[in-house]
C-alpha cells in the first residue's frame, strides 16, 4: 500500500513580506495542528523568539502569526501536496511544488526567500530569479542536531538583519 497523500497549508504572507522561509513540507504534527512548526522539538519558534527578542513559543498560534507578519516575515513551503510515511524529507515521493510563483506575484515587497533545511533548498533552482536573494539556512528540525541552536541562530540572525527583519 502506498503512503498517504497528504496537504500542506496554506501560505502565511501579506503585501508587506520581505523575506519568505520556505520550509519542505509540514510534519504529522504540524499537520494534525493545522500549524507550522508544531513538533515541540522543532526550533523554528524558538529561533524566531530569539531574534524577535518576545516569547513566541506562549502566544497563541494565530497571534504568533499576526506578529512575524508584522516584522515583514513570511512562512510557506516548497510542496504542496506528497506522499509520505512519518514526518522525514527523506521519505517524501511524488512531491508536487507550491505555486511559489504565484505567491511572489502578490508579495510586492519581498525581497527575499529563506530555505529552512536541505529538502527545500534543493528547489531553490525554482525560487532563484523569484526575488533577489535566496539562501539556505540550517533546518530547525530536531532531525538536524548537528548543529546547535546558537549556531543556527547566527547564521538566522545575518539572513534577518540583512532584509531589516530585526
Amino acid at each position: 500500500m502506498p503512503p498517504p497523500r497528504l496537504q500542506g497549508l496554506p501560505p502565511v504572507a501579506g503585501p508587506w513580506t520581505r523575506l519568505l522561509v520556505l520550509g519542505s513540507f509540514p510534519s504529522r504534527a504540524s499537520l494534525q495542528a493545522q500549524q507550522y512548526y508544531a513538533h515541540p522539538r522543532n526550533q523554528f519558534w524558538p529561533l524566531l523568539s530569539a531574534l524577535f527578542e518576545m516569547d513566541l513559543v506562549a502566544l497563541p498560534y494565530a497571534d504568533r502569526l499576526a506578529a512575524v507578519c508584522e516584522r515583514g516575515l513570511g512562512i510557506w513551503d516548497v510542496y504542496a501536496a506528497c506522499e509520505r510515511e512519518g514526518s522525514l524529507d527523506a521519505a517524501i515521493t511524488d512531491a508536487r511544488p507550491n505555486d511559489l510563483r504565484g505567491l511572489v506575484a502578490g508579495l510586492p515587497q519581498l525581497r527575499a526567500i529563506a530555505h529552512n533545511g536541505g529538502e527545500s533548498a534543493r528547489l531553490m533552482r525554482l525560487t532563484a530569479g523569484l526575488v533577489p536573494d535566496s539562501y539556505r539556512l540550517p533546518s530547525t528540525s530536531p532531525a538536524n542536531a548537528s548543529w546547535s541552536f546558537a549556531r543556527k541562530l547566527e547564521v538566522w540572525r545575518e539572513v534577518f538583519a540583512r532584509h531589516a527583519l530585526i
